[in-house]
């Protein structure tokens, strides 16, 4: 079995619930980028984007890295990967299910053509 941290996993979801925060991991995914340039496709304020940088950060989605006045971004998937290994376990056991119903009907419509 995996293990997690059952917050940090929370935390991940959460993160990741949100449409304007997974569009800038798929823009932090072709590279770092400062958060001005993060803000620029968006019609929000940059304190809004922040804020949705502060939740992706609180998460260990991202990490930030200051250089004076610039903030840069950069991808951490470690938690993504959490994640998609917790799914991975309900998708093993809802096969397995799906299996088990399949060999089931077989042999319903054996016992309906004798």
């Amino acid at each position: 079995m995996v293990k997690y941290t059952e917050n940090a996993l929370d935390r991940t979801f959460a993160a990741l619930a949100d449409p304007t925060r997974r569009r800038i991991l798929q823009e932090l995914a072709r590279g770092d980028s400062c958060v001005t340039e993060l803000a620029r496709p968006y019609a929000m304020s940059l304190p809004a984007v922040s804020k949705h940088l502060r939740v992706l950060e609180s998460a260990g989605l991202v990490r930030r890295c200051r250089n004076g006045r610039v903030h840069r971004m950069n991808l951490e998937a470690a938690p993504m990967q959490e994640a998609q290994q917790w799914i991975e376990e309900y998708r093993k056991f809802w096969e397995e299910s799906f299996d088990r119903l399949d060999e089931y009907l077989k042999v319903l419509q054996t016992r309906e053509k004798k």
